[in-house]
C-alpha cells in the first residue's frame, strides 16, 4: 500500500525583474524549497498496519492446530485465534489510511492474509466432517477467481470493494465462527447451515458483479 502523494505540481513563478533577475531567481528558490517542504517522506516497512497483517497470517496455523485437536477448550481457543485475527483485519485497513501507513506489502499481503485465514478455516472444517466440501470448493474458486481477476486488469484500473462484498467478507467470518463454536453450546445446525448458506450466495452473487464490472472495464476504450 502506498500513501497518496499529494499534489507536487508547482506554483507559476512571477515575472523576471527585467533590470536585475533578482525577483525571478528568488521565486525559483522559492519554488524548489516550497516542493521540498510538500515531498511525502516515505512509508516505512515496520508500522503498525503491517504488524497486525503480520499478525493474522502467524494465527492461520493457530486456529488450524486449536480445531483440528477437537474438544470444548480447543475449540474455543480455535474461536478466540479465528476471532482475532478477523480482528486484525479490520484494524490494519483502518489505521493504514487514517495514518498514512500504506505500503505496496500491505497492499499484497493483507488480500493474502486474508484469504488464507478464511481458506484455511473452511478446508479444515470440511477435512474434519463438518462443512461438505463443495461449499468450500465453491467459496474458494470464487475468492481465488477473483483475486486473479483483480491483478489481471489491474492496469485498466482498480476494482474497488463493493458493499455488497463487505457484507460476503462479514457473513463469512459470522458462519465460521458458528461452525468452530463448541457443539457442547448446544446452537442449532440449522441455525449455522443458514448463515452459511446466505454467505455462500452472497459470495457468488458479488463474484459475478466483480466479473461483470471488470469486462466492462476492459471493453472500456484506453
Amino acid at each position: 500500500m502506498s500513501a497518496p502523494a499529494p499534489d507536487s505540481r508547482l506554483p507559476h513563478a512571477d515575472g523576471v525583474d527585467g533590470a536585475t533577475g533578482a525577483t525571478g531567481a528568488t521565486g525559483a528558490t522559492g519554488a524548489t524549497g516550497s516542493a521540498e517542504a510538500e515531498k511525502p517522506v516515505p512509508v516505512g516497512l515496520v508500522n503498525v498496519a503491517n504488524a497486525l497483517t503480520v499478525a493474522r497470517i502467524c494465527l492461520v496455523p493457530v486456529f488450524v492446530v486449536c480445531l483440528a485437536q477437537g474438544g470444548t477448550g480447543w475449540r474455543l481457543a480455535a474461536l478466540a485465534a479465528f476471532g482475532g485475527a478477523s480482528l486484525t483485519d479490520f484494524l490494519d485497513g483502518q489505521l493504514a489510511r487514517k495514518r498514512g501507513l500504506v505500503t505496496d506489502f500491505g497492499k499484497i499481503a493483507d488480500p493474502i492474509a486474508d484469504k488464507a485465514l478464511t481458506g484455511a478455516a473452511l478446508i479444515t472444517l470440511s477435512v474434519i466432517g463438518e462443512l461438505p466440501v463443495w461449499v468450500t470448493a465453491l467459496i474458494l474458486v470464487r475468492e481465488l477467481g477473483i483475486t486473479a481477476l483483480r491483478f489481471a486488469v489491474i492496469r485498466r484500473g482498480v476494482i474497488a470493494a463493493s458493499q455488497g462484498g463487505k457484507l460476503k467478507t462479514l457473513l463469512q467470518i459470522i458462519a465460521i465462527c458458528l461452525y468452530v463454536l463448541p457443539p457442547s453450546f448446544g446452537l442449532p445446525v440449522l441455525i449455522r447451515e443458514v448463515v452459511m448458506g446466505a454467505a455462500l450466495v452472497v459470495t457468488l452473487v458479488t463474484g459475478a458483479d466483480y466479473v461483470i464490472r471488470a469486462v466492462r472495464m476492459i471493453q472500456k476504450p484506453a
